[in-house]
């Protein structure tokens, strides 16, 4: 039998009630679920991280870009041309594929192997092993570590990403082929968030790019001469 309360509420707003207990308890669920995702413990760095010393920082990894990869991108006047991603005004971005005249500050020359390397997938099985490699924390850069997202050295692609030790800021780098080039690979580093990178991007690239030099490829890496600007706003941060 019915109490006296509920006896004197009508049929329709007992439905409401019981709508609302279910929509608390919904929204409770969900609130510990949001709380659950982005605990410390989820935002940890990569497994080669240098230290676990800021492993309860909150990490500012920002969204991945989603089009990545070579891709039929547009000049400045319309024009559709074959490269990988663009990079903005910021200077915190390097890419070989840009035009020089349109934008000098982020242009970088693309890699070539050496004539003893015969094919487009051995030449990437060498930038793979390159970039495992790689040495988290040199030059005090990408403490967080790194993970390669994609390598598919048959089609002559690789995807890397390294993260930032404190704010696990990350970084995307990538590293192609295009279809009748000269044995060259197309080059891109750049970071997802704010606007100065501290000179993070030109020395992963000249880290990169010194070890290729010593296994007979021509890889230019990030010259101050020819980036003056980007190094004098990095070094005045």
């Amino acid at each position: 039998m019915k109490n006296d309360v509920e006896s004197a509420i009508e049929p329709q707003s007992l439905a409401a009630i019981e709508k609302t207990r279910r929509n608390i308890f919904r929204n409770t669920a969900l609130g510990i679920f949001s709380t659950l995702a982005v605990s410390p413990k989820a935002a940890n760095a990569f497994a080669n991280k240098i230290s676990s010393k800021y492993d309860d920082r909150p990490k500012r990894r920002g969204p991945q870009p989603k089009d990545l990869n070579i891709g039929t991108r547009k000049d400045m006047i319309g024009e559709p041309y074959q490269g990988l991603k663009q990079c903005g005004a910021a200077p915190n971005c390097f890419s070989s594929t840009d035009s020089l005249e349109e934008d000098p500050e982020h242009v970088i020359p693309s890699w070539k192997w050496p004539k003893s390397v015969a094919t487009k997938k051995e030449a990437f099985e060498q930038l793979e092993t390159v970039i495992k490699a790689y040495e988290p924390g040199q030059k005090n850069v990408d403490g967080g570590g790194f993970q390669i997202v994609t390598s598919d050295t048959d089609k002559g692609y690789i995807y890397v990403q390294f993260e930032s030790l404190k704010n696990g800021y990350i970084d995307d780098f990538e590293l192609a082929y295009m279809e009748n080039e000269n044995r060259e690979v197309q080059v891109r580093s750049s970071s997802r968030v704010g606007y100065l990178d501290f000179g993070v991007n030109a020395k992963r690239i000249n880290y990169v790019a010194k070890q290729l030099r010593g296994m007979g490829w021509d890889a230019v890496g990030v010259d101050p001469e020819t980036h003056q600007d980007y190094v004098l706003q990095n070094s005045n941060a």
